[in-house]
């Protein structure tokens, strides 16, 4: 159970930094409206699947094969999500989303576009693969890694149908892009201190 809410505190503060995701929903959104964001966000839910799938096999075999290796990674893990808290404290660029152009797109294209923009996302599977190596153990059941993976989808999905819900008012956009950076800087302070925590129970271990 607590791995599980560790999976989805991880989850949803990675969602909730601005990226490649978040500038794609918001722009399907607000360019071609409601149901166009919310199939973004679908299609970026299905993506993160990409990166459980390989993730869950690649940690199989580090297991069976090599639990030194396989606690190096873990520590190297959560040092990542400490460096990712660090740059999104840091971060004092503002998140620029390209408006223009709002010519009609077949839905079957964005839901497409959602789930490349996921899929071919290095944030994604860095964010995937330490996550997986904090929560998975030896003797963790296939299906409740599966489960980990269906709550990173659904939390993914959940965020940003809320954006796509947000931006597809346009009056709401300025409101919420004004807040990015006290966002960042909750956000990344939460991340550094997650990391810190994990990356001392690894350092434990080695």
């Amino acid at each position: 159970m607590i791995a599980l809410l560790a999976v989805a505190l991880i989850t949803l503060l990675a969602s909730i930094v601005p990226g490649p995701d978040f500038a794609m929903v918001t722009r399907a959104s607000y360019l071609h409206g409601r149901r166009a964001g919310l199939l973004a966000a679908l299609g970026i839910a299905l993506g993160v699947q990409v990166h459980v799938c390989y993730t869950m096999f690649g940690v199989a075999l580090l297991i069976a094969g090599s639990p030194a290796i396989f606690t190096a990674i873990k520590l190297a893990g959560a040092l990542y999500l400490a460096v990712i808290g660090w740059k999104t404290w840091a971060n004092r660029a503002g998140l620029v989303i390209d408006l223009h152009g709002g010519a009609p797109v077949p839905q079957r294209q964005i839901l497409l576009n959602g789930f490349l923009t996921n899929a071919l996302n290095p944030k994604t599977t860095l964010f995937v693969i330490s996550t997986y190596t904090q929560v998975v153990q030896p003797g963790t059941l296939l299906t409740i890694q599966f489960g980990y993976g269906l709550c990173m989808s659904a939390i993914h999905l959940l965020w940003f149908a809320l954006v796509a819900l947000f931006f597809s008012q346009a009056r709401f956009r300025s409101r919420l892009l004004r807040q990015q950076r006290t966002i960042d800087r909750l956000i990344g302070a939460i991340l550094m201190a997650l990391g810190v925590v994990l990356a001392s129970a690894n350092m434990d271990k080695l």
